[in-house]
């Protein structure tokens, strides 16, 4: 099953994906338009991941990490499906990553690989966009590349654990204005979703809502104001996100 969330005549409703329909918990079907989509879940901490596939350390000329390069993001950070994400006017280089986002759905200690996909709830999309001109040093990503407000849209669909038959064989693909600009698999992977729980759960507990960014594979591209830029994972959902520039973000805000 599809769930997800939505602001809807001034509250906070739970949906399903109903044939392509958005439908309400009280069986009535809304339209695309007639209200604004929240993350899925009501997220705890975003632990995201940095140079989880081996291309794309490559491609950013690093080396690939021999444990998890983790890092943590605020609550600031994350909007939902077809909102607004703000390119600042300094920014010469911006790029979008589409990844895979573990959702937890029960608390975790110390959880061994072979128990660590019984504490999943399922799976979202991410895309945790950066800005390159940031960054400042190996530990990346520093403070201003990752956790800038409304940088990281999540959802639109939660996907059930048990509806996907194996998270580790899915096929990534973000496209910029209807063309194809990233593709890859989860079976690139360095460190897969069972070794993340468990790294994790060594040293903290993970908590219901917890959500696990797992990285992106090569083929970035600066994104510019006006681009809609979407990034999809099979068999999950399609997430949709139009960047914008410091005029229009402000005269929204």
């Amino acid at each position: 099953m599809k769930r997800g969330r939505i602001a809807f005549n001034g509250a906070v409703h739970q949906v399903t994906e109903d044939r392509g329909q958005v439908r309400l918990a009280d069986g009535r079907v809304v339209a695309e338009g007639a209200f604004q989509w929240l993350p899925p879940v009501e997220v705890g901490t975003v632990f995201a991941l940095g140079l989880n596939y081996a291309d794309h350390a490559k491609e950013l000329a690093f080396k690939a990490p021999e444990t998890p390069l983790v890092f943590l993001k605020g609550p600031n950070t994350i909007t939902g499906h077809q909102a607004h994400t703000r390119r600042p006017f300094d920014a010469t280089y911006m790029h979008y990553e589409c990844e895979l986002a573990v959702v937890i759905g029960k608390t975790g200690r110390n959880v061994a690989k072979a128990d660590a996909m019984d504490i999943v709830a399922g799976y979202t999309v991410a895309n945790d966009y950066a800005i390159r001109d940031y960054l400042e040093n190996y530990y990346r990503p520093n403070l201003r590349v990752k956790n800038r407000d409304a940088c990281t849209p999540l959802g639109p669909w939660l996907v059930d654990r048990d509806d996907v038959a194996n998270p580790m064989r899915l096929a990534l693909t973000t496209r910029v204005n209807g063309i194809t600009t990233q593709q890859g698999t989860t079976a690139d992977m360095i460190f897969d979703i069972p070794t993340l729980i468990e790294y994790l759960s060594s040293f903290m507990t993970l908590n219901p809502g917890d959500v696990i960014l797992t990285g992106t594979p090569e083929g970035l591209a600066d994104v510019k104001a006006g681009d809609v830029v979407e990034t999809e994972v099979e068999n999950i959902c399609c997430l949709v996100n139009t960047i914008v520039d410091d005029q229009t973000w402000f005269a929204n805000a």
